[in-house]
């Protein structure tokens, strides 16, 4: 019974000495952590968790949505350019991938259409707080035929740029917010036919 006690004893002592040395790591860790946004921790955790789910990083900064059977591309194009002109915010260029992959190559490739969307105020906004932004803008949605056939909408996932790190001023972040919700939006409806 007394080696049994040592035993535990022993162990608890090792478990002790293994939190505390846990503990001690994870400080300046969460010490740094206090000037993030109070959402970061949980926007980094949905990405971890996507990583672990697809095993890849891109997919898990980006939002995917797909566009409802019956739906053309010529519909989904249309709806992309309404509803952004609807809810003001600047068609700055198209891009479509696919027919310079055909005129390159010479072979037929499936439909890929990259979608430059902006609000300028905000993007000067953004860039005053940070010239890293600089590589989220414009905001993307892309027009993407699979590999089976199936369309699809993507964008970046801003809440990383909207929460990420220390907090957005309060302006500036309504301002992220409200574009963000608005390309969402977009891709909403466009996946829907909802023009």
């Amino acid at each position: 019974m007394n080696m049994l006690k040592n035993s535990l004893a022993v162990i608890g002592f090792f478990s002790i000495g293994i939190m505390l040395v846990v503990l001690l790591k994870l400080l300046p860790v969460m010490q740094q952590l206090e000037g993030f946004d109070p959402k970061a921790k949980d926007v980094y955790m949905q990405i971890f968790n996507r990583v672990l789910l697809t095993k890849s990083g891109i997919e898990a900064m980006v939002i995917k949505t797909p566009v409802a059977e019956g739906i053309s591309t010529e519909e989904v194009d249309q709806t992309i350019r309404l509803v952004a002109n609807e809810l003001n915010i600047k068609n700055v260029g198209e891009l479509p991938l696919y027919k310079e992959v055909e005129a390159m190559s010479g072979s037929p490739y499936r439909f890929v259409k990259i979608y430059l969307l902006c609000n300028a105020m905000t993007a000067a906004s953004m860039l005053n707080n940070n010239d890293a932004f600089a590589a989220f803008l414009p905001c993307r949605v892309s027009l993407i035929e699979d590999k089976t056939g199936h369309l699809w909408l993507y964008t970046q996932d801003m809440d990383v740029m909207i929460y990420g790190g220390k907090p957005l001023p309060p302006a500036l972040k309504s301002e992220a917010i409200k574009i963000r919700d608005t390309i969402l939006e977009i891709m909403r409806r466009a996946s829907e036919g909802d023009f």
